[in-house]
């Protein structure tokens, strides 16, 4: 049995697709906690991530959204009071523009931009625009990276005319792009090419998805998306097993460069609520490496 003040490194994820992502990275695998809290109904799995200690939760299956990953983040706290650092991995929709070129498989991480936390909540409700592993998370081949023009809608046939704005660049296939900035939250899934450009270029967003928002006032955490789709009527899930694992291994490699001391001087993250946004030490890893341009899954 494990001791649950051991966990430094608390890891929310919310599909089955992300959590297998992060199994994959984890250098250890450890038995179950001795106790959790009372009425703590998380499953989690227990780690150790190069010199960290990490447990990580997944929401129910088939809860998505802010109160559900909002109550898996405080159960967590509650069974684990040494947490001090925290994270929320698992892929989004992106928002493509003229001025970040954002494309399938690549990686953004929430970072304050313009006076804004890394994370905001819009409130658009469900806009829908008029087996192996290696199999299932290897990438997709190029001319799968399908980019529409914002008119176009969905034709079931799947017979659109697409413009690929993004193109393609083979010698970049296995490095993915980070991207720091702005991701927006809301309890329902957008899909509305003409509502992700307005907020791109009103809020100079980069991505959508469905629990940060939520987690902010109870769990304090680097949000780390993966891309998986353009948040438009095009979705479908091609990506999600390639964009889960670069979020994965972003989030590997951005603990790998944090050292256990640094962690340990953090104050626990049930000290720091409310007042507190996102981890210090996570925040100075990702300001450190918004210049690096690329990641690698090996």
């Amino acid at each position: 049995m494990s001791s649950p003040r051991a966990y430094t490194v608390g890891w929310i994820c919310a599909i089955s697709t992300e959590h297998v992502a992060v199994q994959a990275f984890l250098d250890e695998i450890h038995e179950e906690p001795e106790y959790v809290s009372p009425n703590d109904c998380n499953d989690y799995t227990l780690g150790k991530i190069g010199r960290h200690h990490v447990v990580i939760a997944v929401l129910p299956n088939g809860e998505y959204g802010i109160a559900s990953a909002a109550s898996v983040a405080r159960d967590m706290l509650h069974s684990f009071p040494n947490l001090r650092i925290s994270l929320m991995v698992r892929i989004g929709g992106g928002a493509p523009s003229v001025k970040h070129d954002i494309r399938l498989g690549d990686v953004v991480v929430s970072t304050p931009r313009y006076g804004n936390g890394g994370v905001f909540q819009y409130d658009f409700g469900k806009t829908i625009q008029d087996q192996r592993l290696r199999k299932r998370y290897q990438r997709p081949a190029p001319d799968r990276d399908r980019l529409y023009q914002s008119r176009v809608i969905h034709d079931l046939d799947n017979n659109c005319d697409y413009a690929v704005i993004c193109g393609n660049h083979p010698s970049d296939l296995d490095n993915p792009a980070g991207h720091y900035g702005l991701i927006a939250a809301a309890n329902k899934l957008i899909k509305d090419a003409s509502v992700r450009d307005k907020l791109a270029a009103e809020k100079d967003v980069l991505c959508f998805e469905m629990e940060a928002a939520g987690l902010m006032n109870y769990f304090p955490c680097l949000a780390i998306r993966g891309i998986c789709d353009y948040s438009d009527t095009h979705t479908n899930k091609e990506w999600q097993g390639y964009a889960a694992m670069t979020a994965a291994a972003y989030a590997r490699d951005l603990l790998d460069q944090i050292s256990p001391s640094r962690v340990g001087a953090e104050k626990k993250i049930s000290e720091l609520l409310p007042m507190y946004s996102i981890s210090a030490a996570s925040h100075a890893i990702v300001s450190a490496q918004e210049g690096r341009g690329l990641l690698t899954t090996d």
